[in-house]
């Protein structure tokens, strides 16, 4: 079985080369930036682990502080659905600018909140809020950037295109990693703890003035100006009419989401807590990731252009279920800088390879009329079943079995069930006979 494609567009005719060079940089920056601001928190849990939840026990702090960064995502799907609407009804340009100023007010959030010795309970409370407007934010993103770049995309180049998204991931992956290695090799432990670690949040702030300002001066999508029957119902038209895009869309986020949370954002936790390596191993390793992710996703979406979406999808997933256990083995048993930068590029390059063509696939599964929608529900519905507490489950499975495998036991579950989410892809027509 598998999920058929509607019909989609070709926007080339209309669009020329300079108006699309625009829509990806705009893309790239604003959605590199609104990941930077969200995922940044992850990489400093250590420290606000100590800072906003003291509990007298650092697996118990550090335990708050990454439910904290969960909790975030259950914000996700209802800022998926209500952005995700109202992308679709009332375009994508105004929806993309509304959520980098929500993610710009969050980080500015953490970024000046008052610790826990300041003024008390109402420091954790504050993160909290802050984490629910990011996460509100980061919901209606990915729906509403996938349909604004496929929209701007030639019918046989919508992977390469959509594939930005993904290198953006890795701009913000290499950016975070990149504050976070020179703030912790160049400051002292006292003051990274006073106020170094503010640093990447108070960068991030940037978001709001220059990515609004970005976002606002593009053009509305073709393909949404040109669409004559929209919906005023999106969500119920994709609960009713997409059900099985739908579900095929959220097996295969499944495992993009994992490798996001787990194999990127969580490894500089992971190094310190489990590796017992420097701090600043663990985020000059996470820039290999980053950079990785950034050079192979445009390569891999071009190629999947040229030669079809599955394999490169079904073929990422089942590498990455095979090389999940040794490579965890390979880090546990000689934790280095060396072998964390090899399994950061390892695993770099097959999320690239997985991700490069993944919103192609899924924005033929959608008209124009529900596509934001379609892709916010079932993009941030697995979001936060698997990435938004991965690394709250792994750090409790570590401390209770004792095993630093869990992470790689995760990886392992989720490339399986994905990898049978990737074979219900349809390729589009002018594939489909190669």
């Amino acid at each position: 079985m598998q999920a058929s494609a509607p019909a989609y567009a070709d926007t080339g005719p209309q669009v020329g080369v300079t108006q699309r060079r625009r829509a990806i940089i705009a893309t790239v920056i604003g959605n590199g930036l609104e990941w930077f601001d969200f995922t940044v928190y992850s990489f400093f849990a250590v420290i606000i682990a100590k800072l906003f939840f003291p509990t007298g026990n650092d697996l118990s702090s550090l335990l708050l502080a990454v439910a904290t960064f969960g909790v975030g995502f259950f914000m996700r799907p209802v800022g998926g659905i209500i952005l995700g609407v109202y992308a679709d009804r009332v375009g994508r340009k105004a929806a993309l600018s509304l959520t980098i100023l929500l993610m710009a007010a969050g980080t500015t959030l953490i970024g000046i909140a008052p610790t826990y010795d300041q003024i008390g309970v109402f420091a954790p409370m504050l993160i909290v809020i802050a984490r629910l407007m990011q996460g509100f934010s980061a919901g209606g993103e990915m729906g509403g950037a996938t349909a604004f770049l496929t929209e701007y995309a030639p019918e046989k180049q919508r992977a390469y295109y959509s594939s930005w998204i993904q290198a953006s991931i890795g701009v913000a992956v290499l950016l975070g990693a990149a504050v976070g290695t020179f703030v912790t090799s160049t400051l002292s432990a006292e003051a990274l703890n006073s106020w170094g670690w503010r640093l990447p949040f108070l960068i991030g702030m940037i978001i709001g003035p220059v990515g609004f300002y970005i976002r606002h001066n593009l053009d509305e999508t073709p393909t949404f100006q040109a669409t004559t029957d929209k919906t005023d119902s999106p969500l119920t038209e994709v609960l009713r009419d997409y059900p099985r895009q739908t579900a095929a869309s959220f097996s295969m986020v499944i495992l993009w989401t994992v490798c996001t949370y787990v194999l990127l954002f969580y490894m500089p936790t992971y190094s310190v807590k489990v590796l017992k390596v420097p701090q600043s191993t663990g985020f000059i390793a996470g820039m290999a990731g980053g950079l990785a992710i950034l050079v192979f996703a445009p390569i891999v979406g071009m190629l999947a252009d040229r030669y079809g979406r599955r394999r490169f999808l079904s073929g990422a997933a089942a590498l990455i279920f095979v090389l999940a256990w040794p490579m965890f083995v390979y880090i546990n048993q000689a934790p280095s800088l060396a072998t964390l930068l090899v399994f950061q590029l390892v695993f770099g390059v097959l999320i690239a390879a997985y991700t490069g063509p993944i919103l192609a696939a899924f924005s033929e599964m959608f008209p124009a009329k529900v596509l934001s929608t379609g892709l916010s529900v079932s993009y941030n519905l697995a979001v936060t079943i698997f990435g938004g507490f991965a690394s709250f489950f792994i750090t409790w499975l570590i401390a209770s079995t004792g095993s630093t495998m869990a992470p790689a036991f995760y990886v392992m579950i989720a490339a399986a069930i994905s990898f049978f989410g990737t074979r219900l892809v349809r390729e589009p027509a002018y594939l489909q006979n190669k």
